[in-house]
């Protein structure tokens, strides 16, 4: 029994969150580097991203940190490829998957 109270509160703790009536499951930071120059452009840009919760410039060895948060892996993924990675001026970026 302690066992299953175990299993029953980490899936519970794992979906708390909620956005716009959607469960996130998925929760990363995504660092980004940018053409020089293009820092602050780039921030709005990522701002207008559904998933996109938070963008900060930064100084460092990335040039923008955002937090996402996503219904599924798979719609973070997706919108990581077909969204993120494709603005212009995005030279790279790192992605870190929150661990629940």
């Amino acid at each position: 029994m302690q066992t299953l109270n175990f299993s029953i509160n980490l899936f519970l703790e794992f979906k708390t969150k909620c956005y716009v009536g959607v469960e996130v499951v998925a929760t990363a930071f995504v660092f980004i580097n940018v053409e020089t120059g293009s820092e602050r452009e780039v921030a709005r840009e990522l701002r207008k991203i559904p998933i996109v919760k938070e963008a900060y410039v930064t100084y460092g060895v990335y040039d923008i940190v955002t937090r996402v948060e996503a219904e599924s892996l798979d719609k973070l993924k997706e919108t990581l490829t077909a969204n993120i990675r494709r603005l212009d001026n995005v030279r790279s970026t790192l992605t870190t998957i929150v661990a629940g």
